[in-house]
């Protein structure tokens, strides 16, 4: 159900992205990034941290949840207001003032959020997947018709502003429904304490991680304006849609699994590498693909007018296996509760990202994605080094889980460009069915090795394993 709930979701997030850039202009988009860039810090702080406490903790009682759903309805109250006061400040600082009344409708996005936090986390915590697949695809079947149909019918860029409004208001409701729980009123002595510790820290580390996810945003906005923002924030958009739809469900399986086996570091670790092995095996061959096919992907998706968006696209796919990786160091700190640890490595991780994207930021839109992208790949090791302490985790072991994959990925970008060299196809289709067929010579040669076929079937196994948690949870 998880399966197929996210390929309905990719093919709708698809839909959206398709139809939004044709009746939609690259300033449209940059208009909402410069506010989203912003308001996405606040969303990390919004949950602070509680939705993983409640998840990660090993017994929690009614009266400790309806604690931490007050005190994420206080939180999102209170960043509702300051971002409503923010917004004569962003107008001022980028210089544009249509940014005050698009700050003011989408400040109430933390307020939704606020109410739905103990409910998505109850619901992650019972691993009830299949309620949450039906959750999020009826979100976006409510939502993606509904910023068409604005946009449709001229509305601009308050197309963009309605759709995650929607999305989330609709999320909200469904997971309040689904969860049937209802909280009590808030009591002094609920013995909170130590949750709302592990969830600060995680609330800190998740602020200072999109930090480094959105200051790329916020400086080229300022300094090139909405048009070459637009350009990049839809590159790094699509590019991320296939990413989304594999991290963010393997995120919600792994994160409880791993935090009941964390008393038993080898069957962890075995955990981890097995995950990050099959993760790697699907992920690899898409962003592959799409460095090669750049061009024709996002004239495909987006259209001829966004083309100047296919450099940017192909220099930030380098880094997509980078950002998996660094996505997994989450999943390591949260489900051993050292969200203490996490808080440390990501401040020192940001400055490192933002000077990079400084840097980056005088040469344009691809100086800014090439120096970023180059800064992660080569500081990786050093990350996963500093994770994997205290584990039975190494470099050489988290090394040897994907290899495989990542060696058949670079024999099938050699074998797609020495194709596209030698046909030299003139049409977007062509140029993308030749490139599939480099990667499919690749993968098929691949099979013949019985290392790489032991490690395809491993999905089955990771599956098998997996699945007595469902029936604890």
């Amino acid at each position: 159900m998880t399966l197929t709930s996210q390929g309905i979701q990719f093919l709708m997030q698809s839909i959206s992205t398709v139809m939004l850039a044709r009746l939609l202009i690259p300033a449209d988009f940059g208009l909402v990034a410069m506010v989203t860039a912003i308001t996405g810090l606040g969303q990390a702080f919004a949950d602070l941290g509680l939705s993983e406490a409640t998840i990660q903790r090993e017994k929690i009682i009614h009266r400790q949840v309806s604690a931490l759903f007050w005190v994420n309805v206080t939180i999102g109250l209170a960043l509702m207001f300051l971002t409503m006061g923010l917004a004569p400040v962003l107008a001022l600082f980028y210089r544009e003032p249509r940014l005050r009344n698009i700050t003011l409708l989408m400040s109430l996005v933390f307020l939704i959020g606020g109410l739905r936090v103990q409910h998505d986390a109850l619901l992650r915590r019972q691993m009830r997947f299949t309620s949450l697949a039906i959750r999020d695809v009826a979100s976006y079947v409510v939502a993606v018709p509904l910023a068409i149909a604005l946009a449709w019918r001229g509305a601009g860029y308050w197309a963009l502003v309605v759709f995650p409004l929607t999305l989330n208001s609709t999320g909200m409701i469904l997971s309040w429904l689904m969860a049937g729980w209802i909280p009590g009123l808030p009591r002094r002595g609920a013995g909170v304490r130590s949750l709302l510790t592990f969830g600060g820290n995680i609330a800190a580390s998740y602020v200072i991680y999109n930090i480094n996810r959105t200051t790329d945003n916020v400086l080229i906005g300022w300094y090139w304006g909405s048009g070459p923002l637009g350009l990049y924030s839809r590159a790094y958009n699509l590019l991320m849609l296939p990413l989304r739809q594999l991290a963010n469900p393997v995120r919600s399986v792994v994160v409880p699994a791993f935090s009941r086996t964390q008393n038993d570091p080898e069957r962890f670790a075995r955990y981890y590498l097995r995950t990050i092995n099959v993760v790697m095996w699907i992920i690899t061959p898409v962003f592959a693909f799409l460095f090669v096919a750049a061009e024709p992907v996002v004239a495909l998706a987006l259209g001829n007018r966004w083309r100047e968006a296919a450099p940017v696209f192909q220099i930030l796919s380098i880094c997509a296996l980078g950002q998996l990786l660094l996505d997994s160091t989450l999943w390591l700190f949260v489900s051993r509760g050292h969200s203490d640890r996490l808080l440390k490595l990501l401040l020192v991780v940001s400055p490192i990202m933002i000077g990079s994207f400084a840097v980056g930021l005088p040469f344009g839109i691809k100086g800014v994605a090439l120096s970023g992208s180059l800064v992660l790949v080569g500081i990786l090791p050093c990350i996963l080094q500093f994770a994997f302490r205290g584990t039975n985790l190494t470099l050489w072991r988290s090394g040897t889980a994907i290899r495989c994959p990542v060696c058949t990925c670079l024999v099938g970008v050699f074998l797609a460009e020495l194709a596209l060299h030698l046909i030299a196809p003139e049409h977007v289709v062509s140029q993308l069915l030749v490139t599939a067929l480099g990667f499919a010579a690749a993968y098929a040669s691949s099979m013949l090795m019985p290392s790489v076929r032991h490690e395809v079937l491993s999905l089955r196994d990771l599956l098998g394993h997996i699945g007595p948690f469902r029936g604890t949870a």
